[in-house]
């Protein structure tokens, strides 16, 4: 299959069960809320080495946050409910409570809970003070620089999906970087999405264990350009660049969405822009149990 001349490999993005959650960070400014998420979603690119995968998923206007002020949207991803729980509360403690004018909002209705300003508020050593609005209990927290007001709870799903991928291949960097770009900026307007690596984009995409005794993850040298003389190379000739978006969603479905987007944009410059072809990764469906065809992904 070919789209605009980039050759679509029949082959499928391996994914895997998550839990997740979202969280609204509002500010008195939209710079201050972004700085906050942005804060709060740092080192999150893979659960190998960061303990969660995070990333902003959308600016959220005034009409939609619960106090009428700027907001910005973040999803965090883990393995169990446990390290989803303790890398919620680190992140908000350290990176939304520090933030100036900040406060946090539950961002997810989900089968479970976890707790938000439920934890949070023993920093205020006994000065906090908490009110229920509607149902829903809110938790004010004496800071120098005023009050952080934190939703006592927010909800989570255990029918994440972590790992949906693309792999874009190359004549040059410069064609392949530019083809990946754009997709990350269309991902972006797909909802319940995050793509945690810099930019959306990962040049170091990795396969599962190494030959050195301890490292769980290493270089997937069948995508390396460096070494396409070895025999389990998986790239054409004609391939210089290969680069990777990774994407974790919220449901299945929004995954599929996004990799539609994302294909349809990598293509969109054709075969004359220098991309030659769009694949995936996966271990023979070993790794988990959600598979994305691209094949059914495009049409």
């Amino acid at each position: 299959m070919k789209v605009k001349g980039v050759t679509i490999v029949e082959t499928f993005a391996e994914a895997f069960p998550m839990v997740g959650t979202r969280v609204i960070i509002t500010a008195p400014t939209a710079e201050w809320a972004m700085i906050s998420a942005r804060t709060m979603t740092g080192f999150a690119t893979s659960v190998i080495a960061c303990g969660a995968e995070a990333g902003i998923e959308r600016v959220v206007p005034r009409s939609e946050t619960p106090d009428g002020r700027p907001g910005v949207a973040v999803l965090l991803f883990t393995m169990d409910v446990d390290k989803l729980q303790t890398q919620l509360r680190n992140r908000v403690g350290q990176c939304v409570l520090t933030s100036p004018g900040s406060a946090c909002y539950a961002g997810l209705e989900g089968e479970k809970t976890l707790k938000l300003g439920a934890s949070l508020r023993f920093f205020g050593d006994g000065w906090q003070m908490s009110k229920v609005i509607g149902g829903r209990r809110y938790w004010r927290i004496p800071v120098m620089g005023g009050e952080f007001v934190c939703e006592e709870k927010t909800g989570l799903t255990t029918k994440a999906v972590g790992g949906g991928n693309l792999l874009v291949i190359g004549k040059s960097h410069s064609a392949v970087l530019a083809a990946c770009t754009r997709a990350v900026k269309a991902m972006a307007e797909v909802r319940d999405v995050i793509t945690p690596f810099p930019g959306g984009i990962v040049r170091s995409g990795s396969k599962v264990a190494s030959k050195y005794a301890g490292q769980i993850a290493s270089t997937n040298h069948a995508y390396a350009p460096g070494l396409k003389w070895h025999a389990d190379s998986e790239l054409p000739p004609s391939a210089e660049a290969v680069l990777e978006i990774v994407i974790d969603g919220l449901t299945a479905d929004a995954i599929h969405e996004a990799m539609h987007e994302g294909i349809h944009a990598i293509a969109k410059g054709g075969a004359r822009e220098g991309v030659t072809h769009i694949t995936a990764g996966n271990y023979g469906g070993n790794l988990g149990p959600h598979h994305f065809h691209l094949k059914e992904i495009v049409g």
